[in-house]
C-alpha cells in the first residue's frame, strides 16, 4: 500500500483553480491604498513648494528693481554724443553735463625696438648678452633685468632670449620676424603711451646700442580753447586714445588725428529714468500675475495655492505701496510739505488689480519737477539689526514708492527669513515627513505580500495534500473485491 504524497504545483492555483497571483495582487492594491494616498499628498506638497518658490523669485526681481529706484545714479542718467564719428563718447550715470570742444592733436602709439642684427635661424645664437636691463628711453629709470638662459647644453638661442623677454613679467611682448635677409627680432611694450616707452641695455652693451627705436610710444592728446589766452589752447593727454578723465564721468574715445574741432556733449536722459520705472513696474506686474494665478479660487480652479491668504495679502500690500500717497521734504511755494503719488506721475492701478505705466505722462511730470518726481518714487531703506542691506528687516527710512516696494519685497523673498522662502521651506519639511512615510509602508507592503504569499501557498499545499489523500482512498476502495466493497 502506497502513502499519499505531498507535492505542491508551482503553477498559482493549480490545485485551487485561483488565480492566486491576481489575488494577492488586489489585496495588496487596497492594503496599498494608504500609501498611494501619501504618495498623492506628496505630489501637491512638491507642488505647493515649488509654486512658492516661482512667487518667491518674482518678488526677488521686483525688490532688485524697486531697489534701483531708491539709488541716486538712478535719477542722474546721462546720454553722450559726439559730433564725429571718429569720436565716440559713453557717459555713466552721474555723468556732469556740459559739452566740450576739442582737436584730436595726436593718438597713443605703442613703443617698439629692433635689434640690429639678424639670425638665420631661430635657433641660433643669441649673443646680444646673457642679462638684459629694461630702461626709460632717457635711461633715468630701470625697469628690471631679464636673464637668458638656454634650453639646451649649447649657447642661449634667439628663441630662448624670445622666451625669457616675453615671461619677464615687464609688460614686453617679443617676436621673431622672418624677412628677407633672416630673422629680426622685435621688442614691443603690452601698452601704448609715452611712460611705457623703453630702450634695452645688457652685459655687453651698457650704451643701448644693440637695439633701434621702430616706433616711439607716445600719449594721445586733445587740445581745447583757452579763453584767457587766445594764443595757448589747453590739452589733455592719456596713454590710450581714451580719454576718461577730462569730463567727470564721461568716458572719450578718439580714433583718428584731425584739425577739424570736435564736440562732444553730455545731457540727461529722462528715457533711462523712465525705463527704470517701467522695470519697476513690469516686476510688480509679474509678481502680481504669479500670486493670481497659484492662488487662483474661481470656481473650477486647480490653482495648487487657492486662495492662500499669506499670497493674497502680498498683492494688497504691493498694492497699497504703490498706490498710497507719498509725503516728501520738499516745500511748495507757502512753504507746505508737498505730498504726491504714482499715480499723479505716470503710474495708475488698473480694475483688474496691475499696474500701467504712461512714460509720455511720466516724463512730461519730470521735465516739470524732477525732484518731486524722484521724491515720489525713490525713498530710501534703512538696515535693519543683522546689519544687512537688502534682507527682511529692512525698513523704510524715507518714504518713496521704491524703498517701500523694497523692503516689502525683501520681507517676502529674502533667503534666510522671508515670507514666501519660509512657506516653501514648511512645504520642503511637510514632504520629507510624507516621503518618510511612504518608504515605511513600502516595507510593511513587502512583509504584508510576503504573509500573503505564504498563506496562498500553504493553502494549495494543503489542496494538494488532500486532493492525494482522496485519490488514495478512492484507489484503496477500488481495489477491494466486490463483495467487499457491499459490505
Amino acid at each position: 500500500m502506497t502513502s499519499p504524497t505531498s507535492s505542491t504545483s508551482s503553477i498559482s492555483g493549480l490545485i485551487s483553480g485561483m488565480d492566486t497571483t491576481t489575488v494577492i495582487s488586489q489585496l495588496m492594491q487596497i492594503e496599498s491604498q494608504p500609501q498611494t494616498q501619501l504618495k498623492s499628498q506628496l505630489s501637491a506638497t512638491k507642488t505647493d513648494a515649488a509654486a512658492y518658490r516661482d512667487v518667491n523669485s518674482a518678488f526677488a526681481a521686483l525688490a532688485s528693481a524697486a531697489a534701483a529706484l531708491t539709488q541716486a545714479s538712478t535719477w542722474s542718467p546721462a546720454t553722450a554724443t559726439s559730433s564725429d564719428p571718429s569720436v565716440t563718447a559713453t557717459a555713466t550715470a552721474g555723468a556732469a553735463q556740459g559739452a566740450l570742444t576739442f582737436t584730436v592733436d595726436n593718438l597713443a602709439t605703442t613703443h617698439s625696438v629692433m635689434a640690429k642684427s639678424t639670425w638665420t635661424n631661430t635657433t641660433d645664437p643669441y649673443n646680444l648678452g646673457s642679462t638684459l636691463t629694461i630702461k626709460s628711453t632717457d635711461g633715468t629709470k630701470t625697469f628690471g633685468t631679464i636673464k637668458i638662459t638656454s634650453s639646451t647644453t649649447g649657447a642661449a638661442s634667439l628663441n630662448d632670449a624670445i622666451s625669457a623677454i616675453n615671461k619677464s613679467g615687464l609688460g614686453l611682448s617679443a617676436a621673431a620676424i622672418q624677412t628677407s635677409t633672416g630673422y629680426a627680432l622685435q621688442v614691443t611694450a603690452t601698452s601704448s603711451g609715452a611712460a611705457k616707452a623703453f630702450q634695452i641695455q645688457s652685459d655687453t652693451d651698457s650704451a643701448g646700442a644693440d637695439y633701434a627705436v621702430a616706433t616711439l610710444g607716445a600719449d594721445a592728446q586733445i587740445s581745447f580753447a583757452n579763453p584767457s589766452n587766445t594764443s595757448q589752447r589747453y590739452t589733455s593727454t592719456s596713454a590710450s586714445n581714451t580719454f576718461s578723465n577730462v569730463l567727470n564721468g564721461t568716458s572719450i574715445t578718439v580714433s583718428q588725428k584731425s584739425t577739424t574741432p570736435v564736440t562732444v556733449g553730455v545731457v540727461t536722459d529722462p528715457n533711462a529714468v523712465a525705463n527704470a520705472v517701467q522695470a519697476m513696474v513690469t516686476a510688480a506686474n509679474n509678481a502680481l500675475a504669479k500670486i493670481s494665478t497659484y492662488s487662483d479660487s474661481s470656481t473650477g480652479s486647480t490653482a495648487p495655492l487657492k486662495g492662500d491668504f499669506s499670497l493674497l495679502s502680498l498683492t494688497g500690500r504691493v498694492l497699497d505701496a504703490v498706490s498710497s500717497s507719498v509725503g516728501t521734504n520738499l516745500l511748495d511755494a507757502s512753504g507746505k510739505a508737498i505730498t504726491s503719488s504714482a499715480g499723479s506721475n505716470g503710474v495708475q492701478l488698473s480694475r483688474d488689480g496691475k499696474l500701467t505705466f504712461d512714460p509720455v505722462a511720466f516724463k512730461a511730470a519730470y521735465a516739470a519737477n524732477p525732484a518731486q518726481v524722484q521724491a515720489v518714487f525713490s525713498g530710501t531703506t534703512l538696515v535693519g539689526a543683522d546689519n544687512v542691506a537688502n534682507s527682511a528687516d529692512d525698513t523704510v527710512g524715507v518714504q518713496g514708492v521704491g524703498a517701500r516696494l523694497a523692503v516689502l519685497a525683501n520681507q517676502a523673498s529674502d533667503s534666510a527669513s522671508g515670507s514666501l522662502t519660509s512657506l516653501a521651506k514648511g512645504q520642503d519639511s511637510r514632504a520629507k515627513d510624507i516621503q518618510s512615510q511612504i518608504d515605511a509602508w513600502t516595507l510593511r507592503l513587502a512583509a504584508r505580500q510576503k504573509t500573503l504569499t505564504a498563506q496562498f501557498t500553504a493553502m494549495e499545499t494543503a489542496l494538494g495534500t488532500l486532493k492525494n489523500q482522496s485519490s488514495w482512498l478512492s484507489s484503496q476502495i477500488n481495489s477491494l473485491p466486490s463483495n467487499a466493497k457491499s459490505n
